[in-house]
């Protein structure tokens, strides 16, 4: 459907008329008559030549366009319905000095918890197409390091870019639940599912994980936990090489009991190949179902008119600089 986002201002399309009606005597009128004429390089008189009748012309037209594509002429497209069925989740990933701890295996190669969470991290991130992510980070205090947004591509770059002790050593699980509460809370209707990572248990904050467990609960919010680290590694000293537990701080009970009073679920990641299943079982979350929305496409066509005007003011110029004949015609010199 044709139709123009400012259809007022094809009303400046009569100001040439305005200014020739103006009462006014008939000197201010001759020179009302005169002034445009002038502008154009032409003479009135009454047997003007055809050059500047066309370039009247051609004023008039070039006007008229402008005039046309100041009132931003469009196309509007047929109604699209915007699928709006998505999830909401926020993700808190534990940056404490923990996850540095080289206990996970990638690619065949021996690599840190967080290394290992960005690779596998960012693949469940890509997956989420049309979903709205937050990112929140967490040491010794919770950061929003990106807010609820359906752009993926910053939330993993962002993640990419985290690295440890960028907010601490320590462990303040329950500031990252109280945090992502509160971003949840600015929208009324969302299923409020916040996804934590952690590789051990509650060291520091302001809230401790109890009183942020209250919160969430009272504003429905789902919180699926992943405790993050192998069950025994390898550790070399100056006596030769013993296996440890790396995870022997992972509060498991803690985790397991907030993600049950949310209605959620606990994960245990002990390598790369069970944190991607992990990610696909949270895959199968429902979506919010919101309200449908349409859009009509737009196409402007001012540009159109635009290009039109500037080739015949263009050719208006060629006609003034043409040389043309100034000798009478074979009538007017009958006439005279």
């Amino acid at each position: 459907m044709f139709s123009f986002e400012w259809p007022w201002v094809l009303l400046a399309s009569l100001l040439p008329l305005l200014v020739y009606w103006l009462p006014a005597n008939t000197s201010r009128q001759q020179s009302a008559l005169q002034v445009p004429i002038k502008l154009g390089g032409l003479q009135a008189q009454s047997h003007a030549p055809t050059r500047n009748r066309v370039s009247i012309v051609l004023l008039i037209v070039i006007w008229l366009l402008l005039v046309f594509s100041a009132a931003r002429p469009r196309w509007l497209g047929e109604p699209i319905n915007i699928p709006n069925e998505s999830r909401e989740m926020m993700i808190a990933v534990d940056l404490s000095g923990s996850m540095q701890i080289e206990d996970m295996s990638l690619h065949g190669a021996n690599v840190n918890r967080l290394d290992m969470l960005k690779e596998v991290l960012g693949d469940f991130i890509e997956r989420r197409v049309g979903d709205r992510l937050g990112l929140i980070l967490f040491a010794d205090d919770a950061y929003m390091q990106t807010p609820m947004t359906f752009d993926r591509a910053t939330v993993a770059q962002m993640l990419d870019e985290a690295v440890i002790g960028l907010v601490g050593k320590k462990t303040a699980i329950g500031d990252a639940m109280a945090l992502s509460v509160k971003r949840f809370n600015q929208k009324d209707e969302s299923n409020r599912v916040l996804l934590l990572v952690t590789d051990g248990q509650n060291t520091a904050g302001k809230i401790t994980p109890e009183q942020a467990l209250e919160l969430a609960v009272s504003q429905d919010v789902t919180i699926y936990t992943i405790g993050i680290g192998a069950d025994e590694m390898i550790q070399r000293t100056i006596f030769g090489t013993r296996k440890v537990n790396p995870s022997a701080e992972l509060d498991e009970k803690s985790l397991k009991n907030i993600a049950q009073q949310t209605g959620g679920q606990y994960f245990r990641a002990r390598d790369s190949q069970s944190m991607n299943d992990i990610y696909q079982q949270l895959d199968q979350l429902e979506p919010v179902e919101q309200e449908q929305q349409q859009m009509r496409p737009q196409t402007a066509l001012f540009y159109y008119s635009l290009a039109i005007a500037l080739g015949l003011a263009f050719i208006s110029l060629l006609l003034k600089a043409l040389p043309w004949s100034t000798q009478p015609s074979k009538r007017e010199k009958a006439n005279g």
